[in-house]
């Protein structure tokens, strides 16, 4: 299939290019960018105002499958990711059983190629069963299709195992998205801990349960020389940390969720379990220093943590309630609507958290906007307004804390190897 974008905003942040102009696609590749093309035969996608940026890559998605279906599938998260301007998405381990054997990643790889329209890679979780004290064999694991390691869902507790996790990582030259958390110090807390915890008589989360893990693991990668990532970073002393810990050690980096950047404890009301999340939504001080590292560079990558549960395990209390809200359709719209036009971040900036920088970490061959690369794209109205309904989610959930929320900019087409799965809302098969 041919087609042309005609005078696109072609936003690539890997070349740093910015600039009006054309897009010819043939086949599974981007054949040629530049101005005044000739409108070949095939598909015309008319500019008018529109953005081109590669497609969007989600290093920490958790899909529920195998084992937790009613929550999520590869059909139903990938859906989701498509319709978001995804194109890529790393899922992670803490499924049933765990992803933590070749037989198993390998039954997961041919899934998701069958099943999701979407490029879906699996993370291998650390330790077997996720139960922190034998490793898996990392070089099978990798040969069957793991992109990275993670003990998502939480830590590995003992620093030797840890250590030892990390040496054969480098081995396999994998990355490990570390989960930093200690469990005694969370200590059955359901959000920050802090005057809105006391007021409401929630048992609190401390920063420090982030923090003292985050060290450790950044210690350990620059003992081992081993990639770590932090994911889901919350607190303010978790970029300090990593700041100081990459003036050192090039091999860490951390990622961030839009959520994180955009909204505090000040939401939480002790009943409302969409604003329960692990880490928690912490304070103020906590939001703007994530804002500061993702200026400075020092937080990398923007990724949902897309966590899907059931409206019934979200309706128990606010203790008991799991944590987690889902994420991949309302990302882009967040990022854009908060960082992007508030300044707070330039167009390149942005997608080079969402790109380049989780394709380097993943160690794929996507996130450019280059003539001979993949075409996998995701076009975008970046004036477009709407309100977000989680009740037309393509997800099996709609657990999200920004129902009603007015936002300005989405994705209305997103392409993977030259196919378009999502155009206008609607996905590939009702594009027929």
């Amino acid at each position: 299939m041919k087609m042309i974008f005609k005078e696109v905003r072609v936003l690539d942040p890997e070349s740093g290019r910015n600039e009006v102009l054309d897009v010819v696609v043939e086949g599974e590749r981007i054949k040629e960018i530049g101005r005044n093309l000739r409108r070949e035969e095939g598909k015309v996608i008319e500019g008018q105002g529109k953005w081109l940026v590669p497609g969007l890559i989600d290093v920490h998605v958790h899909l529920r499958e195998p084992g937790f279906e009613y929550k999520e599938t590869f059909v139903t998260g990938s859906r989701s990711g498509a319709m978001g301007g995804f194109t890529t998405m790393a899922y992670m381990p803490n499924t049933n059983p765990v992803i933590d054997h070749p037989e198993i990643i390998r039954a997961l790889v041919e899934k998701g190629k069958t099943e999701g329209i979407i490029n879906l890679h699996p993370v291998g979780s650390m330790t077997l069963s996720q139960q922190g004290e034998t490793l898996g064999d990392y070089g099978a694991m990798k040969k069957a299709g793991v992109v990275a390691l993670s003990e998502d869902g939480k830590s590995v507790l003992d620093s030797y195992v840890m250590k030892q996790a990390l040496l054969q990582a480098k081995k396999e030259d994998l990355p490990v998205l570390v989960h930093c958390e200690d469990p005694s110090l969370v200590a059955g807390g359901a959000m920050n801990e802090g005057e809105k915890s006391r007021a409401l008589g929630i048992k609190g989360i401390p920063n420090s349960a982030e923090d003292v893990i985050t060290a450790r693991d950044l210690i350990l990668s620059h003992e081992t020389g081993a990639r770590v990532h932090l994911c889901h970073m919350s607190t303010k002393g978790s970029v300090e940390i990593l700041r100081e810990a990459k003036a050192k050690n090039p091999l860490v980096s951390g990622e961030v969720s839009p959520h994180h950047l955009t909204l505090t404890e000040a939401v939480i009301d002790g009943i409302d379990t969409n604003t329960k999340m692990n880490p928690p939504l912490r304070r103020e001080e906590d939001r703007r220093e994530l804002i500061r590292g993702l200026q400075e560079g020092v937080i990398d990558i923007i990724a949902t943590d897309h966590a899907p549960h059931s409206l019934e395990d979200k309706k128990q209390s606010y203790e008991k309630a799991p944590f987690g809200i889902v994420g991949l359709e309302t990302a882009l719209s967040i990022g854009l609507t908060e960082l992007v036009h508030t300044g707070i971040l330039s167009p390149l900036d942005f997608f080079e958290k969402l790109t380049i920088n989780p394709a380097t970490l993943l160690g794929i061959s996507r996130g450019k906007l280059q003539a001979g690369e993949i075409a996998d794209l995701t076009l975008i109205d970046p004036e477009i307004s709407c309100e977000i309904h989680p009740e037309n989610f393509q997800s099996k959930s709609q657990n999200t804390p920004f129902r009603g929320r007015t936002v300005k900019g989405k994705a209305i087409l997103t392409m993977v190897s030259g196919n378009i799965v999502m155009e206008n809302n609607r996905l590939k098969e009702e594009n027929k």
